[in-house]
């Protein structure tokens, strides 16, 4: 295990104050703090490095083409892809998640064909699949959650048809932190010849990813929830599905050759990179990689495993809160680095929990939220536990979490989200559970 203090001293940002008290950050499913060894990378690379990659003949431009394609060698080996040519750089997750979509989509979605997402999903793998369905005709099946924040994997399974062309779901729940077992579910997927897509921007900060042995055929995260820069993502395919895959973008990089007849493609990986890349983010998340793994991935997780099962454990103490998704005695490896909760007044008329918090499986949940309209009078909101919070120096996360449907599954619209990462301390969730504690007693 790794000393937290010292570990904390990387970061400058943690040392300030908000308010008149320490920081306490715990948004980091949102983004994560940088090392200040990522940032001066970043910099002496601006100052002393800065030119355009790839086709450049002049020293500059090869000094920063080997760190370009160093990254993308330091990316293949963290995810353990097989080849460079499948680690593709995009702007982030978003992005990742869109040009499968649109380039997948194109390439082998007709009208009438079909797509499996789920209910846990982030808006992220979500939209770009509703994009081709009303461009293309295509219909989104989507896989049910139970009350406590699992997928029903004998529905998914039952979901599929000879029209299922692609299955695309989260690693982990960025409102819940469920770990969803995308094993089982890529498995599954593949029996019935189905390539499976694993949005892992809240896996691969938090635990290791090894895409060959999971087997996956697409998965993209992002840099800056890895404490690496803002504006870099990856996606990571294999070989066969990319090379039938038609660009995402047209223009700079991807190109072999141009006429106003006909235009070529570069080879993988550079047919999906159009443009000037952001190679001088593409340093900083390699930056960001060796950092993650000069403490060693096993011992980020061990940590944040244990901060997690005593977030739970203090903040269930606290009278009225209810905490979302797996109980604390779900088994390890389940649940990841994130507690949601809300909090209603315990001084009210209603002596008993509200049963808005925990709708019966199947039932409208929009129905049953507005049939609980006398006991949402007694939830405390979100917004005003977290601007609350914040006043204490405490930055939490509120609102729906660009995750409605898992929202609008629990019969709630939003919920207040501490999220955890390898610089937090248990000293930070005892200033978190006593600040809620004293939000309470203001209503």
């Amino acid at each position: 295990m790794y000393d937290i203090n010292k570990v904390r001293e990387d970061f400058p940002i943690l040392s300030r104050e908000v308010y008149g008290k320490p920081l306490v950050y715990l948004d980091n499913a949102a983004t994560t703090q940088k090392p200040r060894m990522v940032v001066d990378a970043m910099t002496e690379e601006y100052y002393n490095v800065n030119a355009n990659v790839h086709r450049g003949v002049h020293y500059l431009s090869q000094q920063a083409t080997d760190l370009h394609e160093a990254a993308r060698e330091n990316v293949r080996k963290f995810i353990n892809a097989e080849k460079i040519e499948e680690v593709i750089f995009t702007r982030g997750t978003t992005e990742s998640l869109n040009l499968v979509a649109s380039s997948f989509s194109e390439q082998f979605i007709k009208e009438g064909d079909e797509v499996i997402v789920s209910t846990m999903e982030h808006h992220s793998n979500i939209v770009p699949w509703q994009l081709q369905a009303a461009k293309r005709g295509i219909k989104l099946s989507v896989i049910p959650m139970t009350d406590d924040g699992q997928l029903v994997i004998d529905e998914y399974e039952r979901l599929f048809t000879e029209r299922t062309k692609i299955v695309s779901v989260a690693h982990v729940s960025n409102a819940l932190g469920t770990v969803n077992p995308v094993a089982e579910i890529i498995r599954i997927a593949h029996e019935h010849d189905v390539p499976v897509m694993i949005d892992g921007a809240q896996s691969a900060p938090h635990f290791k990813i090894d895409v060959r042995e999971l087997d996956c055929d697409f998965f993209a995260f992002s840099g800056h929830k890895m404490y690496g820069p803002t504006g870099i993502g990856v996606l990571y395919g294999k070989e066969r599905w990319l090379e039938q895959m038609p660009p995402y973008q047209g223009g700079g990089e991807m190109i072999d050759r141009v006429t106003f007849e006909h235009t070529t493609f570069e080879r993988l990986p550079f047919k999906f990179e159009a443009g000037t890349p952001d190679y001088i983010a593409t340093h900083g998340l390699s930056r960001a990689i060796d950092y993650i793994e000069a403490l060693g991935m096993d011992n980020i997780s061990a940590h944040e495993h244990e901060l997690t099962r005593y977030a739970m454990e203090k903040l269930s103490e606290i009278e009225g809160l209810q905490i979302y998704g797996l109980p604390l005695s779900a088994p390890a490896g389940t649940r990841d680095a994130v507690v949601s909760f809300n909090l209603f007044n315990p001084t009210s008329s209603l002596n008993t929990q509200p049963s808005f918090l925990n709708p019966p499986l199947g039932s409208d949940r929009r129905r049953f939220q507005s049939e609980a309209e006398k006991e949402l009078s007694a939830l405390i909101h979100h917004l005003d536990i977290g601007t609350l919070l914040d006043r204490l120096g405490i930055a939490v996360r509120t609102g729906h979490h660009c995750a409605q449907p898992i929202m609008d599954r629990l019969g709630i619209l939003g919920t207040v989200r501490a999220s955890f990462a390898l610089y937090n301390t248990k000293d930070e969730i005892d200033i978190l559970a006593a600040g809620i504690a004293r939000v309470a007693k203001m209503f």
